[in-house]
């Protein structure tokens, strides 16, 4: 992942609204929901979720696909690991992290 493809995601996620929408495509996995399902779960406006969804999905961490009548949503897990791997790539020095959080944890 590039630097301005992190800086755009995060941007995106940088808004109570589309976190807490990502968060729960996320929870919803490849299943999807569609943006009533989401406004219902979420209690957002659906003019207001339109203008999130298209957020998210500019910056790469929705999906969405028609299925008949209904537009479904979804995250997109590639762009999101990604993201955690660019954020984490230099984690802990190269070290394990989990056992470098226990040894520092040592010596506090």
């Amino acid at each position: 992942m590039q630097e301005t493809d992190a800086v755009k995601s995060l941007a995106a996620l940088a808004q109570e609204v589309r976190l807490r929408v990502f968060r729960a495509l996320v929870v919803t996995g490849q299943e999807g929901l569609t943006p009533g399902a989401v406004a219902e779960q979420l209690g957002i406006a659906p003019n207001a979720l339109s203008f999130h969804l298209k957020e998210l999905a500019h910056a790469g961490l929705v999906t969405q696909e028609r299925q008949g009548r209904n537009l479904i949503y979804r995250a997109s897990f590639p762009a999101m690991n990604a993201l955690l791997d660019y954020l984490t790539e230099n984690c802990c020095q190269g070290a394990d992290c989990a056992a470098s959080q226990a040894a520092s944890r040592k010596y506090c």
